[in-house]
């Protein structure tokens, strides 16, 4: 790789950090949009779905492959590749006038997304050689990135209400058009390994994953019985644990599985999909609480998000203090723990609520989610061999997806499995109140798993190392050795 300036470090870092921002930005912001979403595209609760799981379940399902055509191809190319396609689905959702076009739009650009995020860390390894300036720019990386997940919600009520729902879509382009020339100029041509494509683990995920959330989502809505549900169901019984056995079987997989024998990068896969299944399964369905129950406009509910975003910005920076300091144990743990209190508290909510009541659950749902989200990644740079930093990145990213795809799946599932009737109508009508109860139980399934999943955190890593140190600095007494690379064929 060619001998980069400052100057030129600086700009692959902004290219890296504003298409995170992006990607992580449109995971969340449609959410404001859903309502009105819902009603100029007659869609129902399993439809509105759709549009959420149509870009996750996409983006997590590929997020491997992309890594894999990176690695091969070239990171660079695939990146502006992933980079025209986001851009290109983000104007096509802006221009769909039927839920099946937006839902289409949003895969491709789950497609897109799934190009682009999983050379960005690799890259950033790349470009940063020094220990301590490659530490700062993935915790900027990583702060952008839980930025993006955070500013969605308050981004994106003022722009449904300016320019209609098609707005939070077509905010992605001007940005997308400008990282493309970006990166075209800045980021540097880097040679990877060649490495076969694996071919029969891509196809099992890809399809049992689909069949799984097609299940979870049309479950409540055909009934359980339905032909279809059942045979999708069947399908994902049958194939995600025989993606599992040609993984282990594979000599050069999409998914090492010997990445969960570390305690450690185990904990912080945990992590990261258990936030996912928790916090963004349960903001699918906040925006419609506070717009079609509470009364509330797209723009008051989206700043009504700020406290927790402000939370986040506090959080992220502490937390990679803390992980540094003693390790990740401390701010995973307390981060999931404050998660499930903020979700079991909500649960306490209904259609009287009045915003000074929950405002409490907002700051500590957003110090939980940021206390969680910078140790991840600082686990997986300390831990992994840089020649296998690449494919953690991408597990721990696709974990986190397939975490908020099961999440709206679940509590989705838990929620219209108590509906009655539509929400509109009177603030007391049988819709409502169903709509209320269904989601006090999802609220409070998703604080049980969470709580669960700080349980088993912190088992995980009672024996980890207080200060994990770098690769090339920890003994060997104080840590598992870093996972190598797989000896070629």
């Amino acid at each position: 790789m060619e001998e980069l300036t400052p100057r030129r470090k600086g700009l692959v870092l902004a290219t890296l950090c504003a298409t995170m921002f992006m990607a992580m930005l449109d995971n969340v912001v449609v959410n404001n949009a859903l309502p009105r979403i819902g009603q100029q595209l007659h869609a129902g609760v399993d439809g509105l779905q759709w549009v959420v799981e149509g870009y996750s379940l996409v983006y997590a399902a590929l997020l491997l492959t992309g890594g894999t055509l990176g690695d091969r191809y070239g990171r660079r190319r695939i990146f502006l590749i992933g980079v025209a396609l986001f851009t290109a689905g983000s104007a096509a959702a802006g221009l769909s006038w039927s839920t099946g076009q937006l839902v289409a739009a949003r895969m491709l650009q789950g497609l897109g997304a799934a190009l682009l995020t999983p050379g960005s860390l690799s890259i950033l390894r790349h470009v940063f050689t020094d220990e301590r300036e490659r530490a700062r720019a993935v915790g900027l990386w990583s702060g952008v990135s839980a930025l993006g997940l955070a500013v969605g919600p308050v981004v994106g009520g003022p722009v449904v209400e300016a320019f209609g729902w098609s707005g939070v879509f077509w905010i992605n382009v001007p940005v997308g058009a400008a990282g493309l020339l970006l990166a075209a100029r800045a980021l540097p041509r880097l040679t990877g390994r060649a490495r076969r494509l694996d071919l029969a683990g891509q196809a099992l995920s890809a399809v049992g994953l689909g069949a799984l959330v097609y299940a979870l989502v049309e479950g409540p809505a055909h009934g359980w019985t339905d032909p279809g549900v059942r045979a999708c169901a069947a399908a994902a019984a049958l194939l995600l644990p025989l993606f599992v056995l040609v993984e282990l079987r594979t000599v050069d997989p999409m998914l090492d599985l010997r990445f969960f024998r570390d305690p450690a990068l185990a904990a912080a896969a945990v992590s990261g999909f258990m936030v996912s299944f928790g916090i963004f399964g349960t903001s699918f369905f906040l925006p419609l609480l506070m717009q079609d129950v509470l009364g509330w406009s797209p723009s008051d509910a989206g700043l009504a998000g700020l406290p927790m975003t402000a939370m986040i910005v506090v959080a992220a920076p502490l937390s990679g203090a803390l992980t540094a300091r003693h390790g990740p144990r401390l701010p995973l743990v307390a981060g999931l723990a404050l998660c499930a209190g903020s979700l079991a508290g909500l649960s306490a909510y209904g259609e009287q609520a009045r915003y000074p009541q929950y405002l409490w659950v907002l700051l500590a749902m957003g110090l939980g989610l940021g206390m969680t989200f910078t140790p991840v990644s600082i686990t997986v740079m300390q831990r992994v061999d840089p020649a296998r930093a690449g494919m953690a990145s991408a597990t721990v990213n696709t974990l986190r997806e397939l975490g908020g795809v099961v999440g709206v799946a679940v509590l989705g599932a838990v929620l219209t499995s108590r509906l009655a009737g539509p929400l509109a109508g009177s603030p007391d009508g049988p819709g409502v109140a169903a709509f209320v109860d269904g989601l006090h139980l999802a609220l409070r399934c998703g604080a049980a798993a969470l709580a669960g999943a700080a349980v088993l955190v912190a088992v995980l890593l009672r024996r980890s190392p207080a200060s994990p140190a770098p690769a090339d600095a920890a003994a060997p007494a104080e840590r598992p050795a870093p996972l190598p690379a797989r000896a070629g064929r």
